[in-house]
């Protein structure tokens, strides 16, 4: 494993793989890389995130796409990052092979499970890496790390040679410090042209339940954002709505993991904390699928927390997954309803600062429900996603809804995580999220609205 002192922590192992040809006047020459540890690279073992793992499985035979398009794009990786056991945490801490440190904040936690990933961006070791997002994966460390985060749309980059945590909600998404570098990263992994054209969104939610949630003070950056899309698209297209509310009413197969004895609903939005019992349901039951038969053989050492979590998938049954399927429609209806064509939902990424390193586990389960009641949102709607920073203020998350006609997983939707800076010496982002196929517009939207929301909190400060 790589020396800690020299490089964070971030990296398992350190090699170079060069360009597949002459890196001259390709998109992506003289950038270089670096490779979440769930990845295939010939002749080299993928130990996702557990040294039994690795132990049990021999060195992968081919490369995976996805790092394949970028070496053709004329980018040089340096190596595999740390990532959290099995895929199975949002904080980004790892027992066996230590802690990536977060080089905004050293005493928080980094976010996980791509943690080595954002750590080497972050501490700009590299200029973008590859991660995977499932439930949050790449959107909580790009925020936690203040850097750019992409998750596509679900299916949008190929996941093979990838190990799968679950199915229906996997995507392989980057990191960059940049949101040229983002862009250009994002139109070689999505086969894009560069004449993708900005779309005018037609309308800009506040979903002011949702950012009540935050222990972030969020006016500022609220009047920021406000300011830079009365700039950007005119005032008129601004609404608030109660989120909550309207997913309840609008989704009600909901009803089915909605409970009064549960405790996660008493310090969230209920509907959406169901939503998230929902999206977690399936995660474990595809996880079981996936890696059942190894955990039951090998009985891997896992660290605290995540044991935990795989035990609890390995029991799960099928029951209430059909039900699943029922939230996924309902909500598809619901949210092109709301949204229409164009649609913007704004709410915050997590509902707070990065937790502090070996947090009370009672108060950070409390932090873990909330975020993953924000979180399921574009987890279950599956679209795309992107986290960006650009300043040290206030963490909120803005989400581009989008309906999407031929989702066939918990309405695909695509997020992006935006750094907006620091809050009391914390990184903070803004996410933005697009229909199913956008990723495109999300990513020249991101260069637009990046640039004119910068310099709204500049003039605000």
């Amino acid at each position: 494993m790589a020396s800690r002192d020299s490089d964070y922590g971030a990296f398992m192992e350190k090699f170079v793989l060069q360009p597949s040809s002459s890196a001259h006047q390709l998109p992506l020459s003289g950038l270089t890389f670096a490779i979440k540890d769930i990845f295939d690279v010939d002749g080299h073992v993928t130990g996702f995130g557990n040294p039994d793992w690795a132990r049990t499985h021999s060195a992968a035979t081919s490369t995976a796409p996805a790092v394949l398009a970028v070496l053709s794009g004329g980018a040089t990786s340096i190596g595999k990052t740390i990532m959290d056991e099995m895929a199975y945490s949002i904080n980004g801490e790892n027992k066996h092979y230590g802690t990536p440190t977060n080089p905004c904040a050293p005493d928080r936690v980094p976010g996980g499970s791509s943690s080595g990933s954002a750590v080497a961006v972050g501490a700009k070791l590299v200029d973008f890496s590859l991660g995977t997002d499932t439930g949050g994966s790449v959107r909580v460390p790009a925020s936690y790390c203040g850097i750019f985060g992409f998750r596509p749309s679900h299916s949008a980059v190929s996941t093979a040679g990838v190990i799968p945590m679950a199915q229906s909600f996997d995507t392989v998404g980057w990191f960059a410090w940049d949101p040229k570098i983002l862009n250009r990263v994002g139109r070689v992994l999505l086969q894009l042209a560069d004449d993708v054209n900005l779309v005018r969104p037609s309308q800009v939610i506040f979903a002011e339940d949702c950012l009540q949630l935050s222990s972030i003070p969020s006016d500022r950056v609220t009047q920021g954002l406000v300011k830079s899309v009365e700039k950007l698209f005119g005032g008129h297209i601004i609404e608030n709505v109660i989120l909550g509310d309207y997913v309840k009413d609008k989704v009600p197969s909901l009803q089915h993991f909605l409970s009064e004895g549960n405790k996660e609903q008493e310090y969230s939005i209920p509907s959406l904390a169901a939503l998230s019992s929902a999206m977690r349901l399936l995660q474990r039951y595809e996880f079981k699928n996936n890696h059942g038969d190894w955990v039951t053989t090998v009985k891997p050492d896992l660290g605290p927390g995540i044991s935990e979590r795989v035990w609890e998938a390995v029991r799960t049954s099928a029951q209430k997954i059909d039900v699943c399927q029922s939230v996924k429609t309902e909500l598809r209806a619901a949210l092109s309803a709301l949204l229409g064509d164009h649609g913007i939902l704004v709410i915050p990424t997590v509902p707070g600062p990065p937790p502090k390193l070996q947090m009370d586990p009672s108060a950070l389960e409390v932090f873990r429900a909330r975020a993953f009641s924000l979180l399921s949102i574009a987890g279950v709607s599956g679209f795309c996603q992107v986290s960006f920073f650009f300043g040290f203020y206030n963490k909120i998350l803005l989400i581009f809804f989008f309906p999407c006609e031929s989702c066939s997983n918990f309405y695909i939707y695509i997020q992006v995580s935006i750094p907006l800076g620091l809050h009391d010496n914390l990184p903070v982002a803004i996410s933005l999220l697009a229909k199913h196929g956008s990723d495109g517009f999300l990513l020249n939207l991101v260069e637009t609205l990046h640039n004119t929301l910068k310099e709204e909190l500049q003039r605000m400060s």
